[in-house]
């Protein structure tokens, strides 16, 4: 499998990778600025059996997506698997939080799924997936997230377009929505104790007895990239263990 995985060398975006690296998967492995972090993933997936390439680019950005595509176009050629985990971190209240902030986010984690998959378009060949990954905050008002959750409901939206426009060419378009994870970029975006707070109370509530793990998400998405999924379509996915049932 050829595959592109944005913010894959950190938290859900290198679970999915390191899924492919044992796989043995030829795998574009992109990130915006921890050179350390990147080396030492692509470094697992050659040891796990997998074929990594490091591209350094903001996957959030029109110039960095624009980068990343001519990049995979001329290592690739093709695309069976395209993820979109990056994320830029906007912390905030739908209240308080600046206008600039705002008008970031949506840009950013709103609308990069949709140019990225545009400048991919070529690349996708019958058969082939693009995943984008939301959070349960599209749906439910989590505590200093409204910049990036709402981002993330218009980005579930374009999952629901591209999937219509791009089914008759034999590619799917889906998201899996994951509840709390334990990444750097929530701790980034929930600081002062909020996001300690929120990954206890979810693991204490969930009625599959833990906290949702990154290799959890990551299984999902997988599942969604494979055969056995090939009438699945414009779908949002969620991943909580239940917790959203109660």
């Amino acid at each position: 499998m050829r595959a592109l995985i944005t913010g894959g060398t950190k938290g859900i975006g290198r679970a999915v990778t390191m899924r492919l690296a044992h796989s043995g998967d030829e795998v574009v492995i992109n990130y915006k600025s921890d050179v350390a972090a990147a080396e030492a993933t692509a470094r697992e997936v050659t040891a796990s059996g997998g074929r990594a390439r490091l591209v350094q680019a903001d996957a959030c950005s029109l110039d960095g997506i624009s980068e990343l595509a001519g990049e995979v176009r001329s290592t690739l050629g093709e695309l069976d698997l395209l993820v979109h985990c990056a994320v830029a971190p906007y912390g905030g209240s739908a209240l308080a939080a600046p206008e600039a902030d705002f008008r970031g986010s949506v840009e950013q984690n709103g609308l990069s799924f949709l140019w990225l998959v545009r400048a991919c378009k070529d690349l996708l060949t019958t058969g082939s997936s693009a995943i984008y990954l939301s959070s349960g905050g599209a749906t439910r008002a989590l505590p200093n997230y409204a910049p990036i959750g709402i981002a993330k409901a218009l980005a579930e939206a374009v999952v629901r377009y591209l999937a219509a426009e791009l089914a008759p060419h034999g590619v799917r378009v889906n998201a899996v929505s994951a509840a709390a994870v334990d990444t750097e970029a929530l701790r980034a975006v929930m600081a002062g104790g909020v996001a300690e707070q929120l990954l206890a109370a979810s693991a204490r509530r969930n009625p599959s007895g833990r906290a949702l793990e990154a290799a959890d998400v990551a299984g999902a998405i997988m599942a969604l990239a494979s055969e056995n999924a090939s009438m699945i379509q414009g779908q949002i996915v969620r991943v909580d263990g239940g917790l959203g049932l109660l």
